[in-house]
């Protein structure tokens, strides 16, 4: 059997600082068939200068600003926590300073992601390490080199590891997937690989999972319109919908292998679609099977098309009417 696919809601900063939202949000990604949710555990003093600059896809406020208006406060994040537990769905939660651990740690996250701006930024690596939790290391701005030393500095934790193959981009098109990446991650570190997905839609999910990615995240939104830095580029719950009913149905196929030498369930079909050998017209009894006097017609229930050339030279063993299927007593074989 194949593993089941893990689906990982990313709500990140959706929720712009209301905690309403985040419960919401949990409550409708375990609704859409998440098997966990994931944020992001901003503690703006620890994490960022003041004069920081924004990503060109959000100008809207100042990174510090920002990080410091939609945190949430020790005992929202267990909150947080226990309305996870509630919707049947895991916690995580990208930290983004090493007191953000600290604070995940006092409200017992389940698993930590390690976002793709942090995979240099061993310090806080170290720590995440030493929970001996279970890790997602995206890998979205980072070579192999960059990349080579944050699994060995995570692989000390001996916690689980999974790889991400990400593309730091919003949206990110789909020349810049990087498919190919999943398999190269597998070989080079003998690991599992997931895939975070930043791109629009979920064909490029989807053909993660088919190619092997046991974990695909992508972010969820009520609604893109709505304001922040993540909604624009996140899925909204139609789409997120069809993201985890197309896991399930890949699933099944990977997890159901097919013998093509196995016709049984076509048996009928063979009859209905496949063809038969059938005179053009009248042939007399022991007159030359030709070209000119036999064809291929529906259904597969005399002689089967494909042995139309065995049969040319042959002689009718009686005479037959046009449109004859032939039978194996309607031929001559051997020398008799």
């Amino acid at each position: 059997m194949t593993a089941k696919t893990e689906l990982i809601a990313e709500i990140g900063s959706v929720h712009d600082g209301s905690f309403g939202n985040a419960v919401k949000l949990v409550e409708l990604a375990a609704s859409l068939g998440a098997d966990r949710v994931k944020f992001q555990t901003h503690i703006a003093e620890a994490e960022t200068t003041r004069d920081a600059p924004s990503p060109p896809y959000f100008q809207g406020e100042d990174r510090f600003g920002y990080f410091e208006r939609t945190g949430f406060s020790p005992s929202q994040w267990a909150a947080l926590r226990d309305a996870c537990a509630e919707s049947g769905v895991g916690f995580l939660s990208s930290p983004f300073s090493i007191e953000a651990v600290e604070l995940l740690e006092e409200v017992g996250v389940g698993s930590y992601k390690i976002a793709s701006g942090e995979v240099t930024n061993l310090p806080l690596l170290e720590a995440v390490a030493r929970t001996g939790k279970p890790v997602l290391l995206s890998s979205g701005m980072s070579d192999w080199e960059e990349l080579d030393r944050a699994v060995d500095v995570l692989r000390r934790g001996h916690g689980p590891l999974v790889v991400l193959q990400c593309t730091s981009a919003y949206p990110c098109p789909p020349e810049r997937v990087g498919l190919n990446v999943i398999g190269e991650m597998r070989q080079r570190y003998g690991l599992e690989v997931g895939f975070s997905d930043h791109s629009d839609g979920i064909a490029a999910a989807l053909a993660a999972a088919a190619l092997g990615a046991t974990v695909i995240e992508k972010h969820l939104t009520f609604s893109r319109s709505m304001y922040g830095s993540d909604a624009a580029n996140a899925a909204e719950p139609e789409t997120f919908r069809a993201l985890a009913e197309g896991l399930r149905q890949i699933e099944t196929m990977l997890a159901n292998r097919v013998d093509k030498d196995e016709l049984g369930p076509y048996r009928e079909m063979k009859r209905i679609f496949e063809k038969s050998v059938v005179t053009r017209c009248p042939v007399a009894a022991g007159e030359a099977f030709t070209r000119d006097n036999l064809t291929t017609k529906k259904p597969g229930t005399g002689i089967a098309a494909a042995a139309y050339g065995e049969l040319l030279g042959r002689r009718a063993a009686q005479a037959l009417p046009a449109d004859h299927l032939l039978r194996d007593e309607d031929v001559v074989f051997g020398n008799d």
